[in-house]
């Protein structure tokens, strides 16, 4: 089946298809985490004693006891195989954005050639997965293969339904035999520890007596695109870059926001109401769903959970999106741009840091500028973005994200904060020394006696933030869709960590000279304000004119490509700022700088290798084939003495051969070789990517000449209207 043929059929099966047969109702009660093995169901299996110091592990953050690995590994693989699993998994996360697993079986085989069911405390502490196979940045060479997975007791283990099966998830960090961290996992923790240390010493100077665990937490929100999967088979460059790299815009897009909030189309709510019952299983609190702007575009959001277990569920997310989708006969896309000329997808990281004794430290409460305690902590915040800026943005450099930064769906590459009336105000005030009122929320009457008033904030939201406070967290918003929430969940808890250290150094120094509390807190935070208020900026993040301001009034970068951003893991600050926090070394960071720019030239590799042959061997020949019905019609007419209209033949041919030449002299930059990583991103950037956009031009150009019925691609209209 070639050109349109395929195409029609995949419209027959896409309207003519059964819908899955629904489900009887749930409770969500009945089925909320039971597949994981929480402190519930320890509690219910586990001695006494070992209970206890696993819950204190969890709650408290005191150190594993081993001892008692042995104890919970038994109880684990009895409820594992009550719930029909036979394997078990170590989960981990290689620096990928993606998701890597080991299984094993219960199985022993005995003496007597007879076996038994057998999980060790040793097993569940420690596996061995191939350490030099994964993305490493040269800390494992090819022929040192030895790496270990580690158990993190504080992310709880869980069951995994399949229509294959069930299988024990165990999940854990990823380390060398050198012991240097291969994963997402390790830095998280290390940061949360960080940032924890930092925290209780600033809690503990403003006159606190009792200070528990302090942890960041995280609610990230997941846009995504689900495209039937009868049009994907049919797109390679769906299939293998997650995007479209060819596709004319169909005539209507996004234009009259009807797709936004909107009624959920019914197959896709079926889909939804399938992941939400398997998220719910699993104990991930998914809260929201709806249409997003662009047509074919959704989101899920959870409630916030702590930040280690967040990072941990929304790898899930993700896991159970692609999985449930493939039933439902969709292929779910996490490309941050899957679709040229409407919005991309995003994955806004919701973060804010507190404890149980103090509650959550981003809180302004009803008088922000009387609560000592929420300046601090927003002033660090403030100081950590303008100081470490650049990192933030290193920290969502992707190629597949730099489609989508800047453009009127998301923010720029510029890193700013975004505070809201009230709060500029207040820290107005602060850097004139003198701290006197907040506005207050209001109450906003609508003029009609059956409608209630409504309470109206004290400050307003702006979606063309990069970082933005939204009431009492701030809100990462250039995060990608397709990335883990742990690289800039690092990030965060590392720069507010290394504020916070400076802070509480300084509010010594000034108790030091006999200030009292609110005077030295007053003071060091107009100090933050004089050398880092330049990063607040609550207008329009769009404008031209903010981006020349941003850069040549405020001094802030603008990194607009991964290959301007990554370079900033190799400057000596960053090192500095990951060393005296402990939460990477200076081999570790390598490695990721290394790691993150090997997967950005991949990526447009792959994209430019896919971009020539599909110009060559789908869109080349179908454009050929019409070219020949079309001027041996032109010809036949001729002959019969008609003067038929010659032009678009001529364009057509014109057309193809500037995409043939197009394609070939990308081909040819193909071959460039480069031994120096900078250089070759920037090769990347400013070289490959401009020359895949001209071949797209003349591709997109033949779409819009090229019969429908010739047209081998499913096309925008079909990918994103047809459910």
């Amino acid at each position: 089946m070639s050109g349109n043929a395929a195409r029609v059929n995949a419209v027959h099966q896409i309207t003519n298809r059964e819908p899955l047969p629904s489900k009887p109702p749930i409770s969500l009660e009945a089925i909320w985490a039971e597949n994981v093995f929480d402190l519930s169901k320890m509690q219910a299996r586990l001695p006494k004693a070992v209970f206890k110091s696993i819950k204190n592990t969890i709650v408290t953050g005191q150190k594993l006891d081993a001892s008692v690995a042995d104890a919970v590994a038994t109880a684990m693989k009895d409820w594992a195989m009550s719930k029909g699993a036979l394997y078990y998994a170590h989960v981990f996360y290689p620096m990928t954005n993606v998701t890597a697993e080991k299984h094993d079986g219960f199985i022993s085989v005995q003496g007597d050639g007879k076996v038994i069911s057998e999980f060790s405390g040793k097993v569940l502490v420690q596996g061995e997965p191939d350490g030099s196979s994964f993305p490493n940045g040269g800390i494992r060479d090819t022929f040192e293969a030895r790496g270990y997975t580690g158990w993190d007791v504080t992310s709880p283990a869980y069951i995994m339904e399949t229509d294959n099966g069930s299988t024990l998830c165990i999940p854990t960090v990823f380390v060398s035999w050198t012991g240097e961290a291969l994963d997402k996992k390790v830095p998280l923790l290390r940061s949360i520890a960080a940032m924890d240390k930092a925290a209780r010493k600033v809690l503990t100077l403003l006159g606190n007596t009792e200070v528990s665990q302090v942890n960041s937490s995280c609610g990230a929100e997941q846009e995504y695109f689900l495209v039937d999967a009868n049009f994907a088979a049919q797109r390679p460059d769906l299939l293998l870059a997650g995007r479209t790299l060819f596709g004319r815009p169909s005539a209507k897009g996004q234009e009259f926001d009807d797709h936004y909030f909107g009624a959920i189309p019914e197959r896709v709510q079926v889909f939804m109401q399938d992941v939400e019952e398997t998220l719910y299983k699993l104990g991930i609190p998914a809260k929201t769903r709806h249409n997003e702007v662009a047509p074919g575009q959704f989101e899920i959001a959870p409630f916030f959970e702590a930040a280690n277990v967040a990072s941990d569920h929304q790898q899930l997310i993700m896991t159970v999106l692609k999985q449930t989708a493939k039933k439902h006969g969709f292929m779910c896309l996490l490309h941050e741009k899957p679709f040229a000329g409407i919005n991309g997808s995003g994955k806004h990281v919701n973060w804010s840091v507190g404890n149980a004794t103090q509650g959550n430290l981003l809180d302004p409460g009803d008088s922000p500028h009387d609560n000592a305690q929420f300046l601090v902590f927003c002033g660090a915040v403030i100081r950590g973005v303008h100081k470490y800026g650049p990192l933030m943005r290193a920290a969502i450099a992707t190629a597949s994200n730099d489609h989508r930064l800047g453009a009127n769906e998301a923010p720029p590459a510029i890193m700013s904060v975004y505070l809201g009336t009230q709060l500029e105000e207040v820290f107005e005030q602060i850097k004139t020394g003198t701290v006197t009122e907040s506005k207050q929320k209001g109450i906003m009457d609508l003029g009609v006696d059956v409608l209630p008033y409504l309470t109206k904030d004290a400050g307003d939201r702006n979606r063309t933030s990069p970082f933005a406070f939204t009431g009492n967290r701030f809100e990462f918003r250039a995060v990608g869709a397709s990335q883990s929430v742990s690289g800039p969940l690092i990030v965060l808890n590392t720069i507010l960590a290394d504020s916070l250290d400076w802070i509480g150094n300084r509010l010594e120094s000034e108790l030091a000279k006999g200030l009292d509390l609110n005077t030295a807190i007053l003071t060091v935070l107009k100090e933050v304000m004089e050398e880092h208020g330049n990063v607040i900026f609550g207008g329009n993040g769009y404008s031209e004119e903010w981006h020349r301001e941003a850069v040549e009034k405020r001094g802030l970068a603008n990194l607009p490509t991964t290959a301007d951003a990554l370079p900033v893991l190799k400057e000596e600050y960053i090192e500095d700022l990951f060393k005296k926090t402990g939460v990477l070394t200076p081999v570790e960071l390598e490695s990721r700088f290394e790691v993150y720019a090997e997967q950005y030239i991949l990526s447009i590799e792959v994209e430019a290798k896919l971009a020539v042959s599909i110009a060559k061997t789908i869109i080349y020949p179908a454009a050929v084939e019409y070219l020949a019905k079309l001027s041996g019609t032109i010809a036949s007419l001729s002959g019969l003495g008609i003067d038929f209209e010659k032009e678009s033949a001529r364009k057509i041919a014109e057309l193809t051969s500037s995409l043939v030449g197009a394609a070939t002299q990308l081909s040819e930059a193909l071959e460039h070789e480069s031994s120096d990583t900078v250089e070759h991103l920037q090769y990347c950037a400013k070289t490959l990517r401009p020359l895949m956009d001209n071949v797209r031009t003349y591709a997109d150009a033949l779409e819009a000449e090229v019969a429908d019925s010739f047209w081998p691609l499913p096309t925008y209209q079909e990918m994103l209207f047809i459910k």
